[in-house]
C-alpha cells in the first residue's frame, strides 16, 4: 500500500480491540476519506453488537486473521499492553500504519523494537495520546509558545484516583500491562507536560512506587473488585518521580489508583515560569474552565481563567493519524515520542527498584547513576543528587 502525499484515495483500517477500539472506531467513522473494513475482538457478542451498529463489514475473533487481509492501509490497536508490539511488527512487516494505544508497548525493548520496525517500513507509527487534545491542553500550549509565561522552570503533574483500581484482570498483571498507574495513567500526564514544554529531554529520574493498598484485602475490596483478582496484583498502586529535563526544568509526577486523600478521578497539570503560570485541574473528571493562567496586570497579580471544556480527544487523534497518512511524510512518525515516554517510564522502574537516581538513556538503565556522570554533565543545567 502506498498512499501519495495529498492522495484522494481513502484509507481502509482494521481495528483491533473491541471497548477502548471503540473510541477510534467512533473517530475514524467520522472522517470521510476513512473506511473501517474489519473488526477483531474475542468477545462474540460485542462484536456482532459493534459491527452492526457501525456497520462494519467483516468481523474477526482473532486479531491473525484480520492481518491476512491485503486491502487494508492501516490498523489500530487497542488491546492489552503486551499485545501491542506483536501485532504492531506484524502489521509493520505487512506495509500497514499503526495507531496504537498507550503505552507503546509493555516494555522499553519491545517499543525500541516497533520504532525501529516503523523507521525500516517506512510507515506511520502513533500512540493515541489523547488528552493532550483536549482544547484546554492546546489552548495553554498556544498560551506557552506564545511567551506569555516566559521560561517554564517546574512543573507538577498528577492522575490522583481514590476508588479507581481497573476491572480488568490483566491490569494487574506485571507481564501483561508493564506496570500499574504509571504506565496507566502516568504516562498520560507526563506526555502531556512534555508536550506543552516543548519536548525536552529527561536525563534523570528518581522514582518510587507502593502497593500498600492493593496488597490489603480490606481497602482492595474498597476499590470496588472482587476477591477472585485480589491475589494476583503485582504492580504498584502509587507511583511518584523526580524527573529532570535537559532545559534545566524539573518536572514532578504522581499517580494512584487508591489512596486515602481527597482525590476522586483528579488529574492536573502545574507550570511556574519567569513571567506567569499556569494550571489544569480536573475535579472527578470535570474539565469545564479548568484551565487558569497565573500573571501580573499593571503589576498586580491576575488569574485568566479562558472558557474551554477540555474537548476533543480521540477524534482529534484519529484526524490527526489520517493527516500523516495523507501527507506523505511518514518517517517523521516513527513513534519516536511514544518511545521517549516508555524511556521514561521504565527508567521510573529501575529507580524505584533501586532506590536510587537514574540516567535515562545511559548505557546501563540498570547502572548506578553516579557511573554515568559525564554523560549527566552534558545536560544543560542538568544536576545530580548524590
Amino acid at each position: 500500500m502506498m498512499i501519495a502525499k495529498n492522495s484522494s484515495a481513502r484509507i481502509r483500517v482494521g481495528i483491533i480491540g473491541l471497548y477502548v477500539g471503540e473510541a477510534a472506531l467512533k473517530g475514524f467513522q467520522k472522517l470521510p476519506q476513512v473506511e473501517v473494513l474489519a473488526l477483531a475482538g474475542l468477545e462474540e457478542e460485542r462484536l456482532t453488537s459493534l459491527g452492526t451498529t457501525y456497520a462494519v463489514p467483516h468481523l474477526y475473533r482473532h486479531y491473525e486473521d484480520l492481518l491476512t487481509r491485503e486491502d487494508l492501509d492501516a490498523i489500530s490497536i487497542a488491546v492489552p499492553n503486551a499485545l501491542h508490539a506483536p501485532i504492531a511488527l506484524k502489521a509493520l512487516s505487512q506495509g500497514l500504519h499503526v495507531l496504537c494505544e498507550k503505552p507503546l508497548a509493555s516494555t522499553l525493548a519491545e517499543a525500541e523494537a516497533m520504532v525501529e520496525a516503523a523507521t525500516q517500513a517506512n510507515r506511520v507509527l502513533q500512540v493515541i495520546f489523547n488528552h493532550r487534545q483536549r482544547t484546554d491542553v492546546q489552548t495553554l500550549k498556544r498560551v506557552i509558545d506564545e511567551g506569555q509565561l516566559g521560561t517554564i522552570y517546574y512543573a507538577k503533574v498528577s492522575w490522583m484516583r481514590r476508588r479507581g483500581i481497573p476491572g480488568s484482570s490483566w491490569f494487574m498483571s506485571k507481564r501483561m500491562s508493564g506496570g500499574g498507574p504509571l504506565i496507566d495513567l502516568g504516562i498520560h500526564v507526563l506526555d502531556m507536560a512534555l508536550f506543552l514544554l516543548g519536548e525536552p529531554t529527561a536525563v534523570t529520574v528518581s522514582a518510587s512506587t507502593y502497593s500498600e493498598l492493593s496488597r490489603c484485602s480490606a481497602d482492595f475490596q474498597m476499590c470496588g473488585h472482587s476477591s477472585e483478582i485480589e491475589h494476583v496484583f503485582e504492580v504498584e498502586d502509587l507511583a511518584t518521580a523526580f524527573i529532570r529535563l535537559s532545559n534545566g526544568t524539573t518536572l514532578l509526577l504522581e499517580t494512584s489508583w487508591a489512596t486515602h486523600g481527597n482525590a476522586q478521578d483528579d488529574y492536573e497539570i502545574v507550570l511556574y515560569g519567569t513571567k506567569g503560570g499556569a494550571s489544569i485541574h480536573a475535579h472527578n473528571g470535570n474539565a469545564e474552565n479548568a484551565l487558569t493562567i497565573y500573571t501580573d496586570i499593571a503589576g498586580t497579580p491576575a488569574e485568566i481563567r479562558p472558557n474551554v471544556r477540555g474537548e476533543g480527544r480521540h477524534d482529534a487523534v484519529t484526524r490527526q493519524f489520517v493527516e500523516r497518512i495523507k501527507s506523505g511524510q511518514w518517517k517523521s512518525h516513527n513513534g519516536s515520542e511514544g518511545l521517549s515516554r516508555s524511556r521514561i517510564i521504565e527508567a521510573c522502574y529501575a529507580s524505584a527498584a533501586q532506590q536510587r537516581e537514574m540516567l535515562i538513556g545511559g548505557p546501563d538503565i540498570n547502572s548506578p547513576i553516579d557511573s554515568a556522570k559525564g554523560l549527566v554533565n552534558k545536560a544543560k543545567s542538568a544536576t545530580i543528587l548524590r
